[in-house]
């Protein structure tokens, strides 16, 4: 994987250097101080990189026209705007840049940016966490139960799979998971689900799954790329997968329900 990392003062540049690096240490990274040298490496014939983390103040060209030169010389490439100025942030998303990251950046947000693009970040032999949801759901790791603390970080688990890589709100997840909503109640909630979020981050870290899991601001949502998932398999039409299902789905969870209701009317 090729990187390009883009800032005009040294010591930022050294910062973001670092940060991506440890976000991705198998990646290949080239730093440029000026946006025109980048485009001149682009130009030049060579491996376009896969992504691309820019500040947008620079000496001409700017962030922002890099951005659209970017598009027409290598459409594939994935940018990320990293600056210290969010009120670049409506102007960024209209030129449809993959992500704005604020200064000062760390590896976390890197590595957050990086786990939503669609690049080939599993090795072709790595092993994927299995999760069943047929029946009830349960997790596995080389073929042994997967050990949560609590049933509760078992069940956000299992309302992230079910919701495919879809960004989930707290408000959601708290009325799934807690079935209350109520104004007095929501702040105690909102701390019992930050405690869940970090007990499944460290249950993956454990397993060295982490990068399943990915925390965008305040939404929550995991990669399904990276599980081997009855419930994606038989979406994605594997008829083993389909035969497998007998209309039980997440059974120990009331909200799987209606997924469970939309499965049944697809066979």
């Amino acid at each position: 994987m090729l990187i390009y990392a883009i800032e005009d003062e040294e010591g930022m540049l050294r910062l973001l250097h670092d940060a991506i690096a440890e976000a991705a240490p198998e990646a290949e990274i080239v730093d440029f101080r000026l946006s025109e040298d980048a485009l001149a490496a682009i130009r030049g014939g060579g491996p376009k990189p896969d992504a691309v983390f820019s500040d947008i103040v620079m000496p001409p060209p700017t962030g922002l026209d890099f951005a659209v030169a970017l598009k027409t010389l290598s459409p594939d490439t994935k940018l990320v705007f990293v600056t210290g100025y969010s009120e670049y942030a409506v102007e960024a998303f209209r030129l449809h840049v993959q992500g704005y990251i604020l200064k000062p950046v760390g590896a976390e947000r890197v590595r957050e940016e990086l786990e939503l693009m669609d690049l080939p970040f599993l090795k072709p032999n790595e092993e994927k966490l299995q999760v069943q949801c047929f029946g009830f759901f349960e997790a596995f790791w080389k073929g042994e139960p997967i050990s949560f603390s609590r049933s509760k970080t078992k069940e956000l688990f299992a309302f992230l799979v079910d919701r495919q890589g879809s960004a989930c709100q707290p408000e959601e997840v708290i009325a799934a998971l807690f079935e209350r909503t109520e104004p007095e109640k929501l702040k105690q909630s909102k701390q019992n689900l930050r405690n869940l979020v970090n007990d499944l981050k460290r249950v993956l870290t454990g397993i060295g799954q982490e990068k399943v899991l990915i925390r965008r601001g305040s939404t929550l949502c995991i990669r399904p790329e990276l599980l081997d998932c009855d419930y994606y398999n038989m979406l994605n039409g594997d008829m083993s997968a389909l035969n497998r299902f007998r209309g039980a789905y997440m059974e120990q969870y009331t909200w799987a329900e209606m997924t469970k209701g939309i499965l049944k009317f697809r066979i």
